[in-house]
């Protein structure tokens, strides 16, 4: 697992050996999702709005990042 961005309260992790699409998870005390890297749409779980448009603020122009990590991880 590597984490991408911490914040306070949350962080963004993309994991090896995942499955599925390319994706990277949003996870806090409370929640965890998997948001598609191609498309930001959430794949699965709950994230609370405001954590996911300050998660996305931060995934949109570090898109090809996510993805290099992701490959790097599950290539």
């Amino acid at each position: 697992m590597v984490t991408m961005y911490r914040s306070a309260r949350w962080k963004i992790a993309v994991y090896a050996r995942d499955h599925g699409i390319p994706h990277f998870h949003i996870e806090g005390p409370d929640f965890r999702c998997s948001v598609a890297i191609a498309s930001f749409d959430l794949i699965i779980g709950t994230v609370p709005a405001s954590v996911l448009i300050d998660a996305l603020e931060w995934a949109r122009p570090s898109q090809a990042l996510l993805m290099q990590t992701w490959q790097e991880l599950n290539g």
